[in-house]
């Protein structure tokens, strides 16, 4: 049986959102055991920044053109799951229903690329 779940058998955006805020209130009760409060929407937004710039360097160590320690493959799927989870838990902080904003805006964006090539095809019959 492989490791990796096959594609009906991968959550959705609503469960892995849920995921992500069950482990974010975790984090929250650390903090608040740690600092006396949980972080703050800046500081969030920050952790995020943080992470995603990484995964910069870790396309770079991809590419062969950054060193790093570890094992990039493995670092790099850490960094974008953690990247994900980040975006879950920006959106909850800024009241953003992340399944229909990805959902509206992929048929956004969907529909323009089809306009577009539709555009070139026309283009390039004449």
């Amino acid at each position: 049986m492989s490791e990796t779940p096959a594609r009906d058998e991968k959550p959705g955006l609503i469960e892995a959102e849920d995921r992500a805020l069950k482990v974010r209130a975790r984090y929250e009760q650390i903090e608040q055991r740690v600092l006396g409060r949980t972080w703050t929407l800046p500081e969030l937004a920050l952790g995020f920044t943080n992470d995603a710039a990484y995964v910069g360097r870790l396309v770079l160590a991809a590419e062969r053109t950054w060193g790093i320690d570890g094992d990039v493959d493995a670092e790099l799927r850490h960094k974008l799951a953690e990247c994900l989870w980040w975006v879950f838990v920006l959106a909850d902080r800024l009241d953003v229903d992340m399944p229909e904003a990805y959902a509206a805006t992929m048929d956004r964006i969907d529909a323009g690329l089809q306009r577009t090539l539709h555009g070139l095809a026309a283009e390039g019959s004449s």
